[in-house]
């Protein structure tokens, strides 16, 4: 891999980061605008004509010591209590995955129960270094855990509220009991401090799904931390029995070779069958930071923490030297990609996820199993809004490749990362 095209990519991730870090540590008072206008002062090389990497040029001295590859001036991440890195893969199915989250999974009455237990709790997250955020939070982490059961499940939380306002627990699922809905109006209503319920839902439908806090006023209880995502694994059996509801197709037209390729992509899908050990799965949820509150977010990320997926420093074949909570996410180029992709965002309208130099089947909400967009290079959701995206690099010459949201604004300010294809 040409070690110039690192460097440059060491260099781009290195300005950002230091300018978006100093304009928060500077003022917080600052207004997202002002802040991009700190970046158009760093001038046009930050964005577009990056020079030879020479990432030794900043000044370091008040940060503790040489900057070079350490992906940005103010150094690594030194908040452990999360890694965006760990959060891509960590899919909990009542297997214990995660220390911090509570987890059974046995038989009942016939049907699978995956229990989980959740708490929330005010906390502080770091969102860039040196940059933290009072949040309000499900298991002490943002996004909250990835909860994974296979369709016709029950998923069973048990939900105490261990923070100083209200709460509740509303699932974007096919509910049918309205006192599981995790509303004001609704069963419990809100949980005050120190109050506990349990919920429990059906696994249905299967696809990419959303929980998060329903008390009001909404826009902070989400913006605050509390929303994660929940994916559910469609059943191969069922999908032999009903293709139809899998796909856009009448019952008259599933042939049986239609079925069959249906069945197959369930099984790739379904963590408890072999085949989706051959895919490499991730969950993105594309998040925001009002720093100072004012209604518009100053920070942009993927799984929290700004330009986590960025470039330090490398060798160039793959071997970091640096970059312990900062490096692009690597792919092996013989394996099939998946990405859960949730937009988590507020304050602003729509959100998106856009690939350099690769285009890929987008599934929206994850309900299908024929992609609803073929061939697309960039895709737009809403708040609330998610799918699956399946990527393949195969073709690809090793080296990296960046992807981000196409609101350059969002770039800017965090949302930038890159794929690293070996």
């Amino acid at each position: 891999m040409p070690s110039l095209d690192y460097e440059r990519a060491t260099e781009l991730s290195e300005r950002l980061e230091q300018r978006l870090v100093e304009s928060l540590e500077t003022d917080f008072e600052t207004t997202r605008r002002a802040v991009l206008g700190g970046l158009g002062l760093a001038g046009g090389a930050a964005l577009a004509g990056v020079g030879r990497g020479n990432s030794g040029d900043h000044d370091a001295s008040s940060h503790g010591g040489d900057s070079h590859g350490n992906f940005g001036a103010v150094g690594e991440y030194r908040d452990l209590d999360f890694d965006p890195h760990e959060y891509l893969y960590q899919f909990n199915t009542g297997r214990g995955e995660q220390e911090n989250v509570p987890q059974d999974i046995y038989e009942e009455d016939g049907r699978t129960v995956r229990e989980f237990t959740f708490t929330a709790v005010d906390t502080t997250i770091t969102i860039a270094p040196g940059i933290e955020f009072q949040a309000w939070a499900y298991n002490g982490q943002v996004p909250g855990p990835t909860i994974r059961a296979v369709e016709g499940d029950l998923i069973r939380v048990k939900f105490e509220n261990l923070g100083r306002h209200a709460h509740t627990i509303h699932p974007h699922l096919r509910n049918l009991n309205p006192d599981m809905d995790g509303v004001p109006t609704n069963g419990p209503g809100v949980l005050n401090a120190g109050e506990s319920f349990t919920y429990e839902w059906i696994a249905q439908p299967a696809g990419s799904h959303f929980y998060h806090c329903h008390s009001l006023p909404l826009k902070e209880h989400i913006h605050r931390g509390l929303y994660g995502a929940i994916v559910i694994d469609p059943d191969p059996e069922r999908v032999a029995e009903r293709p139809e509801e899998y796909c856009e197709f009448h019952p008259s037209q599933i042939t049986d070779e239609l079925r069959a390729d249906l069945v197959a992509e369930a099984k790739s899908r379904n963590h408890e069958y072999p085949e989706n050990d051959a895919v490499n799965e991730m969950v993105m949820v594309m998040n925001g930071f009002d720093t100072n509150f004012d209604g518009g977010n100053e920070v942009y990320a993927v799984n929290t923490r700004a330009f986590a997926y960025g470039v330090g420093q490398t060798d160039g074949r793959g071997n970091w030297e640096a970059g312990e909570t900062k490096r692009p996410i690597q792919l092996d180029k013989t394996q099939r990609h998946r990405v859960y992709l949730v937009n988590a965002i507020e304050f602003d309208l729509i959100n998106s996820f856009h690939t350099h130099s690769q285009f890929f089947d987008y599934y929206d909400h994850g309900t299908t199993l024929l992609p609803t967009q073929k061939r697309v290079d960039t895709v737009m959701q809403c708040q609330a809004q998610r799918g699956i995206i399946e990527l393949d690099y195969s073709n690809h010459e090793s080296g990296l490749y960046m992807f981000h949201a196409h609101q350059s604004e969002f770039a800017e300010l965090g949302w930038m990362s890159f794929f690293e294809v070996v």
